[in-house]
C-alpha cells in the first residue's frame, strides 16, 4: 500500500484558506467556522495534529452537523494513522454529504489501510465520478491524482 503510505503521511490542504459557507447559519458563525478549520490545519501543518483536532472538536461543539468539520477530522485523524477514527468521522460526514469528495477520499485511504481493499475499490470508483468527482475537484483537486492512482493500484491487485 506504497500510495496509501504516501498519502496519509501528508496532512491534505496544509495551505488551503476556507471561506465561510452559506449553509443556514450567520456570516458570523460561518466565519468561525472557517477560521477554525485554518486554524486546525495550520496546527497539523506545523506538526501538531493534535492541537488541530482540538480546534475542530471545540467547532464541533459550537456546530456538531457540519460536515466540512467532520471531514477535517477524518482528514487529520487519516494523516495521523488513526484509520478506525478517520473513517468514523469520514462516514459522519457523508451521512450529512453523501457526496462530499473529501470525506469520500478519507474514507477510502481509512478503508484500505485497514485491508478492506475492496471498499477502498467501491468508495475510490463513487469519488470519481458525477457530483462527488466535483466535489472533490472544487474542494481539493490535489488529491485526485492520488485517487486515481489508488484506484488503479486496487483494480490490478483486485482484477
Amino acid at each position: 500500500m506504497h500510495a496509501m503510505t504516501q498519502a496519509t503521511t501528508k496532512v491534505p490542504h496544509p495551505a488551503m484558506a476556507f471561506k465561510p459557507e452559506a449553509r443556514g447559519i450567520s456570516a458570523e458563525a460561518a466565519w468561525l467556522l472557517a477560521q477554525a478549520r485554518n486554524a486546525a490545519y495550520a496546527e497539523a501543518a506545523h506538526g501538531r495534529v493534535g492541537q488541530g483536532l482540538m480546534v475542530l472538536m471545540d467547532a464541533l461543539e459550537q456546530e456538531p452537523m457540519a460536515h466540512d468539520l467532520l471531514s477535517d477530522m477524518a482528514a487529520l485523524l487519516l494523516s495521523a494513522g488513526e484509520l478506525k477514527h478517520a473513517e468514523s468521522y469520514a462516514r459522519q460526514a457523508l451521512a450529512i454529504s453523501p457526496e462530499h469528495g473529501a470525506s469520500l477520499y478519507t474514507l477510502a485511504f481509512a478503508q484500505g489501510g485497514q485491508g478492506s481493499a475492496l471498499q477502498a475499490l467501491q468508495t475510490l470508483r463513487q469519488l470519481l465520478q458525477g457530483d462527488a468527482l466535483l466535489s472533490l475537484m472544487s474542494e481539493a483537486p490535489d488529491l485526485y491524482p492520488v485517487a486515481q492512482t489508488e484506484l488503479a493500484r486496487l483494480e490490478a491487485l483486485l482484477g
